[in-house]
């Protein structure tokens, strides 16, 4: 199937992302399939189809931004980061500000905030979230999950927290509303700044090595001096020292401090 280059430089001007900063071969593999699921033949025609449908263009957003979350996904990091990492983070500032910067439909910031609300600590911190999909920061601002979603909450946590409605647990408004959440692309827009915690997670694998330089440098210089950065279970960092960071935990970079 040809055109995709020519179909790239067209979603640009259509809809600011830029296609080639992400892998090509995933990519290509993701939007064919969409291509063939509108019973088209070609990136030509699939290109004609997102200008004239807002319908289509949205499932196309909704399809390459990869919006794939739960609460607590990979506990054992989860652990780590309430066990090892927050409590230095607390030892050293009153109050923290932690950056989750691709929350899809908001299970990651949530996390945070039980965690938080767990330790009585949810006056103690700022959560912004952020993502490029305005449809999941939608999703994320009603706070309402199915139960495949909430499967690794500790039950107490759970049945404080949420309001249970049928088949939908819905958080309650003291931990929604802690959460400002902002669209943002991670590639072209300015970073929240002087964060103590980022988290990253699931989201540099499917970008190029070059996309990969640009935003560890922006995260570097997000980060307040021995701030932390989170990456996800298949994105460790080759070389950490040469963006400024170095491991501290598997998954977990601490910002060099530079005198």
């Amino acid at each position: 199937m040809d055109g995709y280059k020519e179909f790239t430089l067209q979603i640009k001007n259509l809809c600011k992302i830029d296609l080639s900063n992400y892998k090509e071969k995933q990519m290509k593999r993701r939007i064919e399939s969409l291509i063939r699921r509108n019973g088209l033949s070609d990136y030509d025609s699939y290109l004609k189809l997102l200008v004239t449908s807002n319908k289509h263009l949205k499932e196309f957003m909704d399809y390459i931004t990869i919006n794939v979350s739960e609460f607590f996904r990979n506990p054992s990091q989860w652990s780590v980061l309430e066990n090892d990492i927050l409590p230095v983070l607390v030892s050293k500032k009153k109050h923290l500000r932690i950056w989750s910067s691709a929350c899809a439909a908001g299970e990651e910031p949530y996390s945070l905030a039980l965690l938080f609300a767990k330790k009585g600590m949810l006056d103690n911190v700022d959560l912004i979230a952020s993502d490029i999909d305005i449809k999941a920061l939608e999703q994320a601002k009603q706070g309402s999950y199915p139960p495949k979603s909430v499967v690794n909450i500790p039950k107490p946590l759970l049945d404080k927290f949420f309001l249970k409605t049928n088949d939908t647990f819905t958080l309650k408004e003291e931990i929604k509303k802690k959460i400002d959440f902002k669209i943002l692309n991670l590639l072209d827009d300015t970073f929240p700044q002087r964060c103590d915690l980022i988290l990253c997670r699931n989201v540099m694998i499917y970008f190029t090595e070059e996309a990969k330089d640009k935003l560890y440098k922006k995260f570097y210089d997000a980060l307040v001096d021995e701030g932390i950065f989170f990456v996800g279970s298949t994105e460790q960092i080759i070389m950490p020292q040469k963006y400024g960071f170095f491991s501290i935990k598997s998954f977990f970079y601490q910002k060099v401090v530079t005198r």
